[in-house]
């Protein structure tokens, strides 16, 4: 016993420390992964309004 109180409340305390470390890891992991994603389509959208203009370029080209 340590300051009058027994080892599996020190143990108790550890693991919730432990447990809200792993905790944040995991949502910073998830938030990483998240704003890849989120870039992924961006480039994806990007691409689609490039070749929409390039579409339209053709069209009026072919219009003229």
């Amino acid at each position: 016993m340590l300051f009058g109180l027994p080892v599996w409340v020190f143990l108790c305390v550890a693991f919730i420390f432990f447990s809200g470390y792993m905790a944040f890891r995991a949502m910073r992991a998830e938030h990483t992964l998240e704003q890849e994603f989120i870039e992924q389509e961006g480039q994806v959208y990007l691409k689609r309004i490039e070749q929409e203009k390039e579409r339209r370029g053709k069209r009026r080209m072919t219009s003229n």
